[in-house]
């Protein structure tokens, strides 16, 4: 239970940091503290970290998806695997969507090396084309996930996904 609420605190720190600038913050020892795991947030900070910064940028919410979270994981740890950073190492973003039962419009970010989620978003918002998809409005649910290489570099995955609707504007 201790663990739990140390990261609880951990990630609501990070979020209150996150919500206070237009951006990203710069890491400070408060938001640079790693969690026992990365690979075992739970939902609910996954959430509140990825919305935090979506509500600071001036986004709405996004909802959590378990399907995205299934093809993000997919992805991530096949780039442990491989200790390689790629959106498509053999099987395309689409593949692994559809292979997880998830129909809609679909956009990712990759991320490797980061120690723990608030540095990947960080990357991510240092990205034109990542923060796009972090920020977009025609998305309206995620999933993420973490893996770690046997020599404990950590890569990251986010898919983002909604409507196909959403895209014929």
């Amino acid at each position: 239970m201790t663990n739990l609420t140390r990261r609880g605190a951990l990630v609501l720190a990070s979020a209150a940091l996150l919500s206070a600038c237009a951006t990203t913050a710069p890491l400070t020892p408060a938001t640079t503290a790693k969690t026992a795991d990365p690979e075992a947030l739970s939902d609910e900070q996954i959430l509140s970290a990825i919305n935090a910064v979506r509500k600071a940028n001036g986004a709405p919410a996004w909802t959590y998806n378990a399907r995205l979270e299934a093809a993000a994981r997919s992805q991530a740890k096949l780039m442990a695997t491989r200790n390689k950073l790629s959106h498509n190492l053999g099987v395309t973003l689409r593949e692994r969507v559809t292979e997880a039962g998830y129909l809609g419009a679909v956009g990712e970010n990759v991320a490797g090396g980061h120690p723990s989620l608030e540095s990947a978003i960080q990357g991510w918002m240092n990205s034109p084309g990542h923060r796009s998809t972090l920020l977009s409005p025609k998305f309206t649910e995620f999933g993420l996930a973490a893996a770690r290489t046997d020599k404990g570099r950590l890569y990251w995955a986010m898919i983002a996904g909604g409507s196909f609707e959403a895209w014929l504007v």
